[in-house]
């Protein structure tokens, strides 16, 4: 059967319909996690889940095993579940495409209890498989019967560009508004990490009334992210031109390196500079048009305007030529003692002058 977006399948689960088989595999972890923890909680009462619910680890069976498993009935109630967690160990999901070939008899006919019983799997079981951080190879014949006969969802990991989006959405799903600066600041310093962007809201919200519009002040108090000495800052002052408030930031993130490290740094920087090279490069520079093109909420726009201005596209062109020189420095390269605090100063000075 077809694929099926997160939001489908999560739906569908709440309405009590329920597939044979379900594979949730891919990079991003958070979705896999949902999807499972929903199985497991709703469908059995604490009552049947004694008899009738398995949560094992792929590396703790083998596919005899599990097939035996999920061919048992439930007893007093309508389905038994069974969770495989971290099925990327699983062994019968890491041999490949020619192992599943060698259970194959000469009339073509599969003599693997285990495919066997993907292919024709039990109304009354519920079989989840939670496979992590990489994908089942489409070609063997494990992932074909799963598709026939169940649910396969791919988690893939959001965008950085539509990271601060999706913490607006979900900061809406929790009864909370928060202000698109604020998200901003959250996406550049956590990273595309959902569980732990989640993690950090749900903390935050804790201590909110609800309704509440977070802003930067929240996330310092409650995240301990600097409402003033922070990524987004710094780039707004470089845009700027604001050599105090420059200076001022890359001293706090010297003096606070864990928190602040220069890798992320760089990253934050060449994003925002790659930016500002390509609306240089827009003939239309609409507000609408800038937001699409450069992948960033309306509310932005009018700082990469005022970045223009300070950054022609030749300085730009250097900007982003002193970011990789630095990021190579701060890999070794080029670069026998100096640490990552005055690499970061003499970083900054060169864009600033």
């Amino acid at each position: 059967m077809p694929s099926k977006t997160f939001e489908e399948i999560y739906k569908e689960i709440q309405g009590k319909k329920y597939n044979p088989i379900y594979l949730l595999q891919g990079e991003e972890p958070y979705y896999i996690d949902k999807i499972s923890d929903l199985i497991e909680n709703t469908v059995l009462d604490e009552a049947e889940k004694g008899f009738n619910q398995s949560v094992i680890y792929g590396r703790d069976i083998d596919k005899i095993q599990l097939t035996g498993l999920a061919k048992g009935f439930p007893m007093m109630g309508n389905y038994q579940v069974v969770i495989v967690k971290e099925a990327q160990d699983f062994k019968a999901f890491s041999r490949g495409k020619s192992s599943d070939d060698e259970d194959s008899s000469d009339n073509g006919k599969d003599n693997d209890p285990f495919i066997n019983y993907l292919n024709n799997p039990l109304a009354s079981t519920i079989l989840v498989f939670c496979f992590k951080y990489k994908l089942l190879d489409k070609r063997s014949k494990v992932y074909k019967a799963i598709e026939k006969k169940g649910v396969v969802f791919e988690s893939k990991k959001i965008q950085e560009s539509k990271l601060a989006e999706w913490i607006e959405k979900y900061v809406v799903s929790k009864k909370f508004k928060i202000a698109p600066a604020a998200a901003k600041l959250m996406a550049d310093y956590l990273g595309n990490d959902l569980s732990k962007v989640v993690n950090e809201v749900d903390k935050l919200t804790i201590s909110l009334k609800e309704g509440t519009t977070i802003d930067a002040s929240h996330i310092e108090v409650n995240i301990g992210i600097s409402k003033d000495f922070n990524i987004f800052e710094l780039q707004n002052a470089l845009s700027r031109r604001d050599i105090i408030k420059s200076t001022q930031i890359v001293n706090y993130f010297r003096a606070n390196p864990k928190s602040n490290p220069f890798v992320l740094t760089i990253y934050n920087l060449f994003s925002y500079f790659s930016k500002i090279m390509l609306y240089h490069t827009l003939a239309d520079k609409s507000q609408a048009n800038v937001a699409s093109k450069l992948k960033v909420n309306p509310y932005f726009v009018r700082d990469y305007e005022m970045a223009a201005r300070n950054f022609s596209i030749n300085k730009t062109a250097f900007v982003i030529s002193y970011l990789r020189d630095y990021d190579l420095k701060s890999k070794g390269l080029n670069n026998s003692s100096t640490n990552d605090g005055d690499l970061l100063r003499e970083l900054v000075f060169k864009i600033m002058h």
